[in-house]
């Protein structure tokens, strides 16, 4: 990985180099604007409603189709559904591989895996089953990736993205250097970064506070979390696994809290960005009527 990020900012050097050279010719640059792509789901039926190819599944899980296949030769995965010659694959498939390279992560091997899903399966209704694992490991966000190569990132924010910068982002996988292409896993979050660099704000300036939130952001995320495991799961169930009727209550916890937290973290930020202006901005603004109107504002 260090070798692949050190030949990135060597690209991206000598794209930086040149770039006053192709801005020149490229004015009127035809690459499309970094959007909101994402699209969020409001439950289980939106996650489970999702329909893939077998390529287009196995993307979506981060691993390949000869392991996709592999899964489902040793039970591990629901065989697709069948139209004409073409199998189909549902959110509760990707639910379920998420499951498995979540586990493998952990250390299980794929026989052990196996024992366990047969018996969590074991005595319940599949739909409960695959209802609480796609609350569980369905991403929080279903934005779309997308890509770029170092020159189209250089043309974008207009020469900013120096070496260092590019540096930067890499560490905070704002981007990631694949092959010959950057991946952007959100591309909201890259358009907030192009925004803020039109309204003067340097661009490390705001990778530092990309960096700042995250580390804030990340802490509450993990606390929430562990008081789920503990007062959700642990507490009622121990070691044991739920009983078949409490499968499709835990998911609707799950489904819930994802909004629940949206809406926390939207008021505190509300509350927190509100304070700021006041306090910081406040007395520019008081400047600012004093210098037009030679008195305060009523």
């Amino acid at each position: 990985m260090a070798d692949q990020r050190q030949h990135f900012v060597d690209i991206l050097t000598y794209n930086h180099a040149s770039y006053s050279v192709v801005v020149d010719h490229k004015r009127q640059w035809l690459g499309h604007e970094v959007g909101d792509m994402g699209r969020r789901g409001h439950g289980a039926g939106d996650a489970l409603k999702v329909e893939f190819t077998i390529d287009e599944l196995a993307r979506a899980a981060g691993t390949t189709v000869r392991n996709v296949r592999a899964y489902q030769d040793r039970g591990l995965l629901p065989p697709p559904e069948r139209r004409g010659r073409t199998g189909v694959y549902n959110g509760a498939h990707l639910a379920r591989l998420r499951l498995i390279g979540g586990m493998l992560d952990r250390g299980y091997t794929l026989a052990s895996i196996g024992e366990l899903l047969d018996a969590w399966v074991a005595g319940r209704d599949i739909a409960q089953v695959m209802g609480l694992e796609a609350a569980l490991t369905s991403p929080w966000s279903d934005e779309v990736a997308e890509y770029l190569s170092p020159l189209e990132l250089m043309q974008k924010f207009q020469g900013r993205f120096t070496p260092e910068v590019m540096q930067r982002a890499i560490e905070l996988e704002v981007i990631i250097p694949e092959h010959d292409r950057i991946k952007v896993p959100s591309p909201r979050l890259l358009s907030v970064g192009y925004e803020l660099t039109q309204s003067g704000i340097p661009l490390e300036e705001t990778l530092s506070i990309v960096a700042l939130l995250r580390t804030n952001v990340e802490k509450a995320a993990n606390e929430l979390v562990q008081r789920v495991a503990t007062y959700v799961f642990d507490m009622p169930y121990g070691h044991s696994l739920p009983p078949p009727e409490d499968a499709s209550k835990l998911a609707e916890v799950i489904w819930r809290l994802r909004g629940q937290v949206d809406t926390a973290v939207a008021a505190e930020v509300a509350r927190a960005m509100q304070r700021a202006l006041d306090s910081i901005l406040g007395d520019r603004l008081t400047s600012i009527y004093e210098h037009l109107y030679g008195q305060e504002p009523r």
